[in-house]
């Protein structure tokens, strides 16, 4: 099979002209055994291809140590997208954004010596090239011109919104180009001079990312590329949520407008996101504005087309009837809705409180500084620190310099108050009258940055901790990312408030289904379903839910454990419709 090319007006594939119309799905968002349904739907809406970016993180956790199975089992996800009849287009990155975390690259990456990101710096890319050479062996079977699906790739990510560096853009061009061959190689910016003008590069196909005003946007594309067809790579047909926001929706009538705008113009599209899906665990994204850091929620729904449950919307259904206006369709045959149950109220009769448990979930290490997560050799959770203040210093301010991103503070086991990078409060007022004094500090980490100039996002304490002008040394640390909570031992006692306790209930199901746990009325924490990481909680919303996929249930008894970090409660109650607003 012949390699996706282009002329003028359009592009060409197997001898034939071609309208892309693709849906963005990320196999990393979704459980593997829902990405046939997704991708069923997903066709059904009127769609011949599906886009995804490569979330390197989720692939290379650890430097040298590769994961491609499971969720990250990327090549199962192209070969049913082949299947059920789409075609694929990959954006491998390196980097990029998808309000993941720190856009995609490991957190490990902060700790390479003299590295600097998205530039043509050799630290960097030798560590992007051993990535890529693994990635790409997979990927190769799947090509286009190997009878795959895969009939376009993306060099890096919008990067005229970062930087001008053409030097690093050519090389990522050319390490791309050599492990696949002739394949059709894009880059995507948004439609303004200074981007075009930073993320292109010769000899690449451009497209550009938009919600609306599709004439202008196609009209400054044009004057950059007078002589290709036309695409909009990220349609924004709905939008992301940042905790403490309202839930971004948008209007059918809307999207259907500048779609139909698009399409008239003979442009093909990709819809972004058709199933956003979730940030499972820890990794959602977050953005940074130069002033107030924004750390994205665990939903992905981004009021796509289909619900981040994956059933068909309004929306759907409005954008299938303008695909129709294009291009001829066979009858809709949609796959049954996946089943939605209410389990009811949990009883969460165990706990145990978090700082009474920290040789069981890790093991403590010394430094004479409060050091970064990273330096600690940790990605993501929590982490606690503690060091003792001896003397009976009075009343004193204690500082947490740069706090990456929020920290209760404890003093001889009791809450004393909370710090956080979001509102920028570092200091607390204390008493501090012992002769000896413990001083715990639990900090999150909510989300590395995932887009714009603030990505070396280093999380923890970052440059220390200060009682009154003195800085505070000797210091023993915690890592807590709470993948195994298997060691922890549970008991009746009752929990304090603002006093972080893991509660422990057990949910009985005679049928496995797709559910939501209902969280309103707790304050702000982390769920865990059979070992499964759904992700947070916060009470300052909007998401009230969080999606439980019937994956993770087994028939009988199924192990509940959340992570409350101040207000505690007795239960939760599992419900059958997403709260997202």
């Amino acid at each position: 099979m012949s390699a996706l090319t282009y002329n003028q007006n359009s592009f060409i594939l197997d001898g034939k002209e071609i309208r892309l119309l693709s849906g963005a799905m990320h196999y990393f968002r979704t459980v593997p055994e829902y990405w046939e349904d997704r991708l069923i739907k997903l066709k059904e809406c009127g769609f011949n291809t599906v886009e995804t970016y490569v979330a390197w993180n989720l692939h290379e956790p650890e430097e040298g140590q590769f994961v491609f199975e499971g969720i990250a089992d990327i090549e199962t996800f192209i070969k049913t997208a082949e299947k059920v009849g789409l075609h694929v287009i990959v954006r491998p990155g390196p980097y990029i954004c998808a309000e993941w975390e720190f856009g995609g690259f490991p957190y490990w990456l902060l700790t390479v010596p003299n590295i600097q990101l998205r530039c043509y710096n050799q630290p960097y890319l030798e560590k992007v090239d051993v990535f890529f050479d693994v990635l790409f062996e997979r990927l190769q079977p799947l090509l286009r011109s190997n009878g795959g699906p895969i009939i376009a790739i993306q060099v890096e990510n919008e990067y005229g919104s970062y930087g001008n560096d053409q030097k690093y853009l050519q090389y990522m061009r050319d390490s791309i180009q050599k492990r696949i061959g002739q394949e059709l190689l894009f880059t995507s910016d948004g439609p303004a001079p200074s981007m075009l003008n930073g993320g292109m590069i010769e000899g690449v196909f451009e497209t550009v990312n938009f919600g609306s005003r599709a004439e202008s946007a196609f009209e400054q594309l044009k004057q950059f590329q007078p002589n290709a067809p036309l695409m909009c790579m990220e349609f924004w047909h709905g939008w992301f949520d940042h905790w403490g926001e309202e839930h971004h929706t948008r209007s059918s009538e809307s999207v259907v407008e500048t779609l139909d705008s698009i399409l008239k113009q003979n442009g093909s599209v990709n819809f972004y996101m058709a199933h956003g899906g979730t940030n499972f665990g820890f990794f959602n994204g977050a953005n940074h504005n130069e002033e107030v850091y924004q750390p994205t929620i665990t939903s992905y729904d981004y009021d796509g087309l289909l619900t981040e449950s994956g059933d068909v919307t309004e929306k759907f259904f409005a954008v299938r009837k303008t695909f129709e206006k294009y291009v001829e369709l066979p009858e809709m045959k949609l796959p049954p809705v996946t089943l939605k149950k209410q389990y009811g109220e949990v009883i969460l009769g165990e706990r145990v409180a978090l700082l009474d448990s920290l040789n069981q979930l890790s093991s403590p290490l010394e430094s004479r500084t409060p050091l970064t997560m990273e330096e600690y050799g940790q990605g993501y959770g929590f982490i606690v620190y503690e060091t003792m203040i001896k003397g009976a210093y009075g009343k004193q301010k204690i500082t947490v310099q740069d706090i990456h991103d929020r920290g209760q503070i404890y003093l001889n086991g009791e809450y004393a108050g909370l710090v956080e990078r979001i509102g920028g409060r570092s200091s607390i007022e204390v008493d501090i009258t012992e002769v000896e004094t413990k001083l715990q500090i639990i900090v999150e980490n909510m989300g590395r940055v995932n887009y714009g100039p603030f990505l070396n996002d280093f999380k923890g304490i970052t440059q220390g901790v200060r009682a009154g002008n003195q800085f505070l040394f000797d210091w023993t640390v915690y890592p807590l990312p709470l993948n195994d909570l298997s060691p922890l031992v549970f008991n009746s006692d009752e929990a304090k408030k603002n006093h972080p306790y893991l509660h422990r209930g057990s949910l009985h199901v005679d049928e496995a289904a797709d559910t939501f746990i209902d969280m309103s009325g707790w304050t702000k924490g982390v769920v865990f379903v059979n070992g499964h990481n759904l992700g947070r909680y916060w009470e300052i919303g909007p998401q009230q839910t969080l999606y439980v996929p019937a994956p993770f249930l087994q028939k009988g008894e199924n192990e509940i454990v959340i992570l409350e970090l101040h207000d505690h409660k007795e239960s939760i109650r599992f419900v059958d419709q997403p709260v997202l607003g």
